[in-house]
């Protein structure tokens, strides 16, 4: 009877890790595609096997424990009085402590690696892109090409990417999730970030901060292309007839949902200054102070927009 129990917890534990790790080729942190999602994959890799030393030994000996100390076991030690050892104590604390200790360590150093504000390749020309949240859709102006998307952003691969992130509603998070990086878009502020490409494809990209009932359709395609497709998609998005002024931006920001994959050829100088400039008056002036969200400062600092 003992050993069909056993199997039975075997046979359990193996279906639930089957479940388990099933799901894992759908989860797309697991599938990075550029070198900042693959630093962040490796960090997410090392917290679960650190926490696992805690965890693992804890389910082993709950199970030894409950059959070694059972009833039916008159072999088991019985020591009603007992109620201290130093051993495990030490143990209790000790191994905590160092598990924790590598975690703010890791943490502490990564974070400062992988600053979302560090350019990636520093020396080499990235690609400008300003991103502006919407409800609820996403607006992605190129500044050196004067052209703009909404809900579609296209770069070339194995190109750095430098964004400037802003938003015109709520607070949102700008995520792609293969390329790495999740950070806030927040109403007259500027974060930056910048990512890279490995090779091309088609990513998810989406908003990971509710922000309101349209907020589950609040995705995009981040499609990365080879250079010289990227640079046939320029000359395309060039071609539209739709010019991007700032009545056309009004009607877009309007909340919406569904809103379909759209080209601008051409932009309203600005634009993206002057959408902070809503919130902080002064950055409507590209020669003006404005209000710049900075990772490594707890509050916003006001600095030259350059």
């Amino acid at each position: 009877m003992q050993r069909n129990l056993h199997v039975a917890l075997l046979s359990l534990g193996l279906l639930c890790a089957a479940a388990f790790l099933g799901g894992c080729s759908s989860i797309v942190l697991f599938d990075p595609k550029g070198p900042i999602g693959d630093a962040e994959r490796v960090i997410i890799l090392v917290a679960i096997g650190l926490m696992l030393i805690v965890v693992i030994p804890v389910f082993v000996m709950v199970l030894l424990f409950s059959r070694k100390y059972r009833a039916s076991n008159t072999k088991a030690t019985y020591t009603p009085k007992w109620s201290y050892s130093a051993k495990i104590d030490l143990l209790i604390w000790a191994v905590p402590i160092a598990i924790v200790t590598c975690l703010g360590i890791i943490a502490w150093s990564q974070s400062h690696r992988l600053n979302p504000y560090s350019p990636i390749t520093p020396g080499t020309e990235p690609l400008r892109i300003e991103a502006v949240s919407l409800d609820w859709k996403w607006l992605f102006i190129y500044p050196d090409h004067h052209i703009a998307t909404v809900n579609e952003l296209v770069f070339p691969a194995k190109i750095p990417l430098s964004f400037s992130i802003t938003s015109d509603t709520v607070m949102t998070s700008f995520f792609i999730p293969q390329l790495g990086s999740q950070i806030y878009a927040m109403a007259g502020m500027r974060t930056r970030l910048h990512l890279l490409a490995d090779e091309p494809g088609v990513y998810l990209g989406q908003n990971q901060q509710f922000s309101g009932p349209g907020f589950s359709y609040m995705n995009f395609d981040a499609i990365a292309l080879p250079q010289e497709q990227f640079e046939a998609w320029v000359q395309k998005a060039k071609q539209s007839p739709n010019k991007l002024d700032l009545a056309r931006y009004e009607g877009i920001a309007k909340p919406s949902i569904g809103y379909p994959a759209t080209y601008f050829s051409s932009v309203i100088p600005g634009l993206f200054d002057h959408i902070i400039g809503k919130y902080v008056p002064t950055a409507a002036n590209p020669n003006a102070m404005s209000v710049e969200s900075d990772p490594g400062n707890a509050e916003s600092r006001v600095s030259e927009d350059r």
